[in-house]
């Protein structure tokens, strides 16, 4: 597409996907004008010897600031236009423009591409008319004993260790000292830890040489530091360790029985306790099961209804899931861009495809729906519905809660239009 309005030259296509080129051809009148405007804005602000302040003859200005003049000028000209070239081709980029092609001389003819990413055109020829299969999930007995060893150890007491050494699942107490980047002893800088044993909370070697010692002793062991150790520094490097046992202590957990299950406060006995633990963990299977069948569904409208994903949108969930950046070199950034780039085009291809039903369907939600679920959540935390409120406002999670209220009403919709049977 070309157009030509307020003396601007556009061409306009499309790449790949969802990115846009705008290419732009701004007049020479327009640049000697920009130019100009420039070279006065810079001679009002200019104090210079044998010259009032704001009064700097425009060649003098030429001739000493000739080339702020040209980048401010380029700069002013291609905001400027690229912003009109946006409303005249009515594009809504979803991604900041990327400006290549700059051909500039002061007096001549301006040209510039600008790159963006816009929202796909989602085209839904089908919605319905899939035959989606509800996974069962069952809550087996060993998911209950889980729950309750964590109940029980969650509520156990440490207490003086009955080994003289200490053992996987013992609470330490050790101060440990590096000996190899000091010249002698006396420098060394000995730090406190505190953790369980067997938690992967200490390198393996580490450990090994805690369980060799009897509280108040001391050794010094060789440990080597893998090439993955979170601290860089570290990694692969070979460390003499010393390693000082204050304290050990052993956990002491209480019996499964009425009286453990009435120390949590809110049973009667052990048996009514279990039944609140297999209420919520059918829940939980339930809310499982459905949120399998909300992706297949939408698996099943997305393989009907293909469209791209903009590639912003998925570097900028990528970036969102890395993390911390810092603690990564170039090499391990690419590797993790690499192996989450197709989880994260997933997750946006979800995002927009929900926003297009929802657009199409009038699905969004409202104030109404709002006011609404605050409500619901009210009555089932017992809170008062303005203070929820405000804490939904204070913590920034009222767009969340509008766009899960919009996902509900999107689910709620598809599946009366496809038949969802149990597997």
């Amino acid at each position: 597409m070309v157009t030509k309005e307020n003396g601007l030259e556009l061409s306009v296509d499309k790449v790949e996907g969802c990115k846009q080129t705008v290419k732009v051809k701004v007049p020479s009148h327009r640049v000697v004008s920009g130019r100009l405007a420039v070279a006065e804005r810079l001679g009002s602000k200019l104090k210079l010897p044998g010259f009032r302040k704001g009064h700097v003859p425009m060649q003098v200005v030429e001739q000493r600031f000739g080339d702020t003049l040209d980048r401010e000028t380029l700069d002013d000209l291609i905001q400027k236009t690229y912003n009109e070239a946006l409303i005249q081709t009515e594009l809504i980029p979803i991604s900041e423009g990327q400006i290549s092609d700059v051909n500039y001389k002061p007096g001549e003819e301006l040209s510039f591409v600008a790159t963006f990413d816009v929202k796909p055109d989602i085209a839904l020829s089908r919605l319905g008319g899939f035959q989606i299969k509800r996974p069962k999930i069952e809550v087996s007995e060993s998911q209950m004993d889980d729950v309750l060893d964590h109940l029980r150890k969650q509520n156990g007491i440490w207490i003086p260790p009955s080994t003289e050494h200490p053992e996987d699942g013992d609470l330490v107490s050790v101060r440990i000292r590096n000996l190899s980047d000091e010249d002698s002893d006396e420098n060394t800088t000995t730090k406190p830890y505190e953790f369980i044993l067997g938690n992967n909370h200490a390198l393996p070697e580490i450990e090994q040489g805690i369980k060799s010692l009897k509280h108040g002793e001391s050794d010094t062991f060789k440990i080597e530091f893998p090439d993955e150790f979170p601290d860089e520094e570290l990694r692969g490097e070979k460390k003499m360790l010393h390693i000082e046992l204050d304290s050990h202590k052993t956990l002491e957990i209480p019996d499964l029985d009425d009286q453990f299950a009435k120390s949590l406060g809110e049973f009667q006995d052990l048996e009514e306790l279990k039944q609140k633990i297999g209420t919520d963990l059918n829940k939980e299977a339930e809310e499982r099961s459905e949120n399998a069948v909300r992706t297949r569904l939408l698996d099943s409208i997305m393989d009907a209804n293909p469209f791209p994903v903009p590639e912003s949108m998925t570097d900028r969930y990528v970036e969102s899931l890395i993390g911390n950046r810092d603690e990564m070199d170039e090499e391990q950034l690419l590797e993790a861009k690499k192996e989450i780039e197709p989880q994260a085009e997933h997750v946006v291809k979800r995002i927009l495809l929900v926003d297009r039903i929802a657009e199409l369907e009038s699905l969004e939600s409202t104030k109404v729906d709002l006011e609404k679920r605050i409500d619901e959540i009210a009555e089932q935390t017992g809170e008062k519905a303005h203070k929820i409120r405000a804490n939904l406002q204070k913590q920034k999670q009222i767009d969340s809660l509008l766009r899960e209220i919009t996902e509900n009403k999107v689910f709620e919709f598809l599946m009366t239009q496809s038949e969802i049977s149990d597997e």
